[in-house]
């Protein structure tokens, strides 16, 4: 085993990014992640690369914009209203087909909300990231371990399949400190960017970033084109974590911080004598459908445990056709569940499973 370091899971995240790579960081603060912002400002100068507070969100991601079409390992990071911002650079980005990693520490909304932490963002980075057909790749770290693990994870299929990434955090894992172990920077991937526009030095023609196609028989084929690559990534993509899940008549759902609550819920549960197990969605898209799917055939129900209104429940419907119920237990505005209130659910969903 290396060498472990206490750290606050937003300072782990600067740490991962300057080892995976990054050396271009555009951005602007808002609590609960300016201490991502703050420790790449103190950090990347230190390596040779740039930090830059922009005068807003909108200039951050167009910032973003230009540095990954020149080819670089770029990111940025934000809390909930300032992910809206960028969004309509997100669908630039997508459309121009270029990676990134947007990282949003989610916070309590809608509107200004408040600084702690929540889960109601699901559907903007899922379905609704911003203008026009496209998709993120979308990580959901629930240790600070595993958002240290998903930084690389996430530069390498940005990377791959030439899309932007995003770890979609809370302001819990963003705050809280735990250990942390990093990998050495040769287990880094990289990858060659013929596309980037980073001089031709007279060995190649010139290359074009762009996401305007005034035809529109060329803007149809360069959908169906990145939907395709779509496709291979829901075949080839979907992550999930199980516990204890083998038997289980009851399947909880609960990805991030609320996974970990969920955990402790499930062994009071079996203690009981409710056989409940957990999928954890690890990328929440690709969403994990093979898996629910699969346990829909001998599951009795499934626990929807989110920090919002339900909106990662919606899914799991549809994974499963709406075979089987499924009960929501949620807290929102910046509450958090807990255990028992977890356990209940299970307990209702047992009683009342058909």
């Amino acid at each position: 085993m290396g060498e472990k370091f206490l750290m606050k899971g937003n300072e782990a995240l600067g740490e991962a990014a300057i080892l995976a790579g990054c050396r271009n960081f555009f951005g602007y603060p808002i609590t609960p992640q300016t201490e991502l912002a703050a420790y790449m400002a103190k950090k990347l100068p230190k390596v040779g690369g740039v930090f830059l507070q922009a005068e807003s969100e909108v200039a951050a991601i167009n910032m973003v914009y230009g540095a990954s079409a020149a080819g670089k390992r770029v990111m940025t990071s934000s809390s909930s209203p300032g992910v809206s911002l960028k969004s309509e650079g997100m669908s630039y980005l997508a459309g121009s087909d270029l990676p990134a990693l947007i990282v949003n520490v989610q916070r309590g909304g809608p509107g200004l909300g408040g600084i702690q932490p929540a889960q109601s963002d699901y559907f903007q980075a899922t379905h609704g990231p911003g203008h026009g057909d496209f998709r993120l790749l979308v990580f959901a770290p629930s240790t600070v371990q595993e958002v240290v693990d998903m930084v690389f994870l996430a530069f390498e299929k940005a990377d791959e399949y030439r899309m932007p990434s995003m770890i979609l955090a809370d302001g819990i894992l963003g705050q809280m400190m735990e250990p942390v172990e990093f990998p050495e920077s040769a287990h880094v991937k990289t990858f060659e960017k013929p596309w980037a526009t980073n001089g031709m030095q007279g060995k190649r023609k010139k290359n074009i970033v762009n996401s305007l196609y005034l035809q529109p028989d060329e803007l149809e084929r360069e959908n169906f084109k990145r939907f395709e690559r779509y496709q291979k990534i829901c075949d080839t993509e979907q992550r999930w974590e199980e516990f204890m899940l083998d038997d289980a008549e009851v399947v909880v759902v609960a990805y991030g911080a609320s996974a970990r609550i969920a955990k402790n819920a499930i062994r009071a549960a079996r203690e009981k004598g409710i056989r409940a197990g957990l999928v954890r969605p690890i990328t929440l898209w690709p969403f994990p459908e093979k898996i629910l799917r699969e346990k829909a055939k001998t599951a009795k129900a499934f626990v929807s445990v989110e920090l919002s209104m339900g909106q990662m429940i919606n899914d799991i419907r549809l994974a499963i056709e709406c075979t089987k119920p499924v009960y929501l237990c949620n807290r929102v505005g910046g509450m958090v569940m807990t255990p028992d209130e977890i356990e209940a659910v299970i307990v209702k969903a047992q009683g009342g499973a058909k």
